[in-house]
């Protein structure tokens, strides 16, 4: 490893303050319904991408997400969180009445050499005769490693090409695993929980279980578990973290704990200092 990485580092790991919880509209809140099996996604997608240099100590990143159902629905709903070397960097949120396509489009400044991940959750509710209502869901996610150091010029990639930024997604992904190994052992550590009975599994990863079940579980028992466990995500994270004052706002990505005798979940995270654990217990 060279020289110019162990530099920036240490910059790393003092990461970047300065947070943006991007403008949202918090009302309605998801709610989980029955799948619809009649409806569903044409596309669901999250991407981040560098956008341009924004000067000699800065640059830009694009955030967006996009996602269309097959057909117009009565409430169409999107919520996406980025992270940033583990860290909350943002959060945003957009429903619709009476449409089939929700866009996001972001950009935000940033600076330093940073590892960002993004997860979202697409929604739609459909409303039938009789009061009936049923839902389609779907997550999409994206990364982005971004090399900004003053040794070598700006780059960005999601995919190693060469020995150089192999060399960096290696640090960026171990600078970025210790700090959050530190920060949920110290709630595993709070909350007396053993993780030895979980699954453990980041925010940042539920999207898999788009295509694969549950250990243990069927598609249809993990679709309404991942439902489920977004509306709660929502009303208790999402939307505190909405609510608090940019440059308050402190947070890391949330790990999900699947009980491995499949009774319950729990989630734990901490937000502006509080310390949350949420139980999500499964209907028979």
């Amino acid at each position: 490893m060279n020289k110019g990485l162990f530099i920036s580092l240490s910059v790393i790991i003092l990461g970047f303050s300065i947070f943006f919880i991007l403008g949202i509209n918090t009302a309605p809140a998801i709610t989980y319904f029955p799948d619809d099996e009649d409806s569903s996604f044409t596309s669901a997608n999250s991407n981040l991408e560098l956008f341009l240099p924004k000067g000699n100590d800065s640059y830009q990143l694009a955030w967006t997400t996009d996602s269309r159902s097959d057909k117009e629905m009565y409430l169409r709903q999107d919520a996406s969180l980025l992270f940033d070397n583990g860290r909350l960097r943002g959060v945003r949120s957009k429903w619709v009445q009476d449409t089939d396509h929700i866009q996001i489009e972001e950009k935000l400044v940033s600076e330093d050499s940073s590892f960002f991940q993004v997860i979202s959750f697409h929604h739609g509710e459909i409303h039938y005769p009789n009061e009936q209502i049923k839902s389609i869901r779907q997550m999409s996610a994206d990364h982005l490693y971004v090399i900004d150091s003053p040794n070598t010029s700006l780059d960005a990639f999601k995919t190693p090409e060469n020995e150089f930024e192999s060399e960096w997604k290696n640090l960026l992904n171990r600078t970025t695993k210790q700090q959050l190994l530190y920060h949920w052992n110290r709630l595993f550590t709070y909350f007396d929980i053993s993780g030895e009975s979980y699954l453990s599994v980041p925010l940042t990863s539920l999207h898999k279980y788009n295509n694969e079940p549950l250990p243990t579980m069927t598609r249809d028992e993990t679709n309404k578990i991942m439902g489920q466990l977004w509306e709660g995500l929502y009303k208790n994270y999402i939307i505190p973290a909405v609510n608090t004052e940019n440059n308050q706002l402190q947070s890391y990505i949330p790990i999900i704990l699947f009980d491995k005798q499949n009774q319950h979940l729990l989630v734990l995270f901490e937000l502006n200092a509080k310390k949350y654990k949420l139980i999500q217990q499964y209907a028979n």
